[in-house]
């Protein structure tokens, strides 16, 4: 008996405040966007972590200091109601005073763990620095071809008014 009302009272408050929940994981780069339909006059509470992968290990590593969410949200006539940076483990809250669908996008503000965490962030900085090495010695290689074609052309000049010279046509 007490188990079914204890069942009655918890589907009945679920019934009168409901609530929905989401779960997902980000990439380092990533940006997720949803779009909720929300009435005017709600207040909408966003509960959020963000921890580091470790391939090796495969698990969650503990948050570290400078990992953190960016929070943007959007009323249905695209006016930015909420624009914010938080840490890494929180919450965010705001309240929709248009009916519609409200966009809600989070990211990381952290660029500087993908060297751990093993994501695109790392092979991109590899490659931005192969093109500035390979850009460094294009650089050079012009330069001393410029320089060599200088040298040639003035040693060219001297020998053709020595040869110009000597046959006394100058």
């Amino acid at each position: 008996m007490l188990a079914v009302s204890a069942a009655t009272l918890t589907l009945l408050l679920a019934w009168i405040c409901p609530s929905y929940a989401l779960y997902f994981h980000i990439g380092e780069t990533e940006k997720k966007c949803f779009i909720e339909e929300i009435p005017d006059e709600t207040m909408v509470i966003g509960k959020y972590r963000t921890q580091l992968w470790d391939k090796q290990t495969s698990s969650f590593l503990p948050s570290t200091p400078g990992l953190g969410m960016h929070v943007e949200i959007k009323d249905p006539d695209t006016k930015i109601i909420l624009s914010r940076q938080y840490g890494s483990d929180g919450r965010f809250t705001f309240t929709s005073h248009t009916p519609g669908e409200h966009q809600i996008c989070l990211h990381s503000n952290s660029t500087k763990m993908a060297l751990f965490a093993g994501g695109k962030l790392y092979r991109e900085e590899r490659f931005r620095m192969t093109s500035e090495s390979t850009n460094q010695r294009v650089l050079w290689w012009s330069i001393a071809q410029t320089l060599i074609l200088i040298v040639t052309g003035i040693w060219q000049m001297k020998h053709l008014k020595s040869f110009f010279e000597a046959k006394k046509l100058v």
